[in-house]
């Protein structure tokens, strides 16, 4: 396998790796314009952005953007973070031209069809309805807000439904001009490509782009905050937020150990502790999650009213504990759980083109797989315990609730719990 990174005049970043045996290839384009660049006036802007994207160009309606991609058997998708939006296709090998052309055509020509627009808007308005009666997508949401609230970092990817009632052509042909230059984008693909014809295809398609302005983000600023609402579901869902590394930050890996020795599966100790010992939960887990300048480590549990004071307690209880008994074995396990991911996740073009991109927006090079293992394998236990100790001792943190939670404790009184 070999990997060619190039960068054309204008600063857009072109990434390959060829997968020999492949007769599949995924193709795509990373924007650096997500959710945390909009003011707040545009809180939504980028995810209509994204799903406008699909629905006309000068050169194809909507239907033909479908067709063009599916009349070969392709697939075509697209998604918007806080950092990035993104827009891909997975062909078979000689279809890699044709998803070229139909991924830039929807990111260069794109025509805003005023009555498209309304037909999108009304989707988008069922998208936030929907989400809103998912409650676990509702309490990250709450989470993302209480810990960095006031600040584009803390909002909704899909924005409150009176934004996304009020944009039009102009907003989203504004947010383009201000966030899609060529510096911002890196064209990535994997599998049964050739580098060669991808730097051509891009020449072609986006060499005569200038250059945007620079984007000035708004800094993450961490907040110890709570959000939380009394409903009558058969769940309160629970989720306590911690201050963790940005991913420039090499205490990334040691806090990916730590929650996924915490809470990354069956042999965690959140899930035995809690689910397998107690019976409190169905579903447990941490994640550690990370940003250009903060990082977010999340813990999540769904359990009854009756439960949840209980089980806030004992989760807060299992953070302090780690710091003082975390074993070698437990983070061995965390090593190699991280490591196999990692590696199987290299079987998949889509993983592979994915991995490329994100690694390109970060650091502007493709670090080897060695380089990564070897930091997950710098992890120490006592790294780890120093981690925890400081993670607990410091209590920063941000509390989400959703559903009956009148028996919950606040933040306050686990905080308090947290550091005592």
């Amino acid at each position: 396998m070999s990997i060619s990174f190039d960068t054309l005049p204008n600063g857009m970043r072109v990434v390959t790796e060829h997968m020999p045996g492949l007769e599949s290839a995924s193709i795509g384009i990373w924007v650096a314009a997500g959710g945390r660049h909009e003011r707040q006036a545009q809180n939504g802007i980028a995810h209509f952005l994204e799903h406008m994207a699909f629905k006309g160009t000068n050169r194809r309606s909507a239907l033909e953007i479908a067709e063009a991609i599916e009349d070969v058997g392709g697939y075509l998708n697209a998604y918007t973070s806080r950092e990035v939006t993104a827009y891909y296709a997975r062909v078979l090998k000689d279809d890699v031209a044709l998803a070229f052309d139909v991924i830039s055509d929807i990111v260069l020509n794109p025509v805003f069809d005023a009555a498209e627009i309304e037909v999108e808007r009304g989707v988008i308005l069922q998208e936030i309805g929907q989400a809103l009666d998912t409650p676990d997508d509702v309490v990250f949401d709450w989470l993302q807000e209480a810990a960095y609230p006031d600040q584009p970092l803390g909002r909704t990817i899909l924005g409150p439904a009176e934004r996304v009632k009020a944009f039009s052509q102009g907003d989203l042909a504004g947010f383009i001009a201000e966030h899609y230059g060529p510096e911002r984008m890196v064209l990535s693909a994997a599998g049964a490509v050739d580098h060669d014809q991808i730097m051509r295809l891009t020449e072609a398609a986006f060499g005569r782009l200038r250059r945007g302005k620079d984007t000035i983000l708004t800094p993450a600023g961490f907040g110890v905050g709570e959000r939380r609402e009394t409903r009558e579901l058969e769940q309160v869902h629970f989720a306590l937020g911690l201050e963790g590394p940005d991913y420039f930050d090499d205490m990334i890996y040691t806090a990916q150990v730590y929650s996924n020795a915490l809470g990354g599966g069956m042999s965690s100790r959140l899930f035995q502790e809690i689910r397998e010992k107690r019976g409190l939960c169905y579903s447990i887990f941490a994640q550690t999650g990370a940003f250009s300048d903060s990082g977010l480590i999340t813990l999540y549990a769904g359990t009854s009213g009756e439960s949840i004071d209980e089980l806030s307690g004992l989760v807060v209880d299992e953070l302090k504990r780690a710091a003082g008994d975390i074993r070698e074995a437990e983070v061995q396990r965390a090593r190699v759980q991280m490591k196999s991911g990692l590696l199987m996740g290299l079987e998949s073009a889509s993983s592979r083109a994915e991995r490329l991109a994100r690694l390109v927006m970060i650091w502007n090079r493709i670090p080897p797989i060695s380089e990564t293992i070897a930091k997950i394998d710098a992890v120490s236990v006592s790294g780890v315990r120093d981690f925890a100790g400081d993670l607990a001792g410091s209590g920063r943190a941000a509390l989400a609730l959703y559903g009956p939670a009148q028996a919950a404790p606040g933040l306050e009184t686990l905080r308090t719990r947290l550091v005592a």
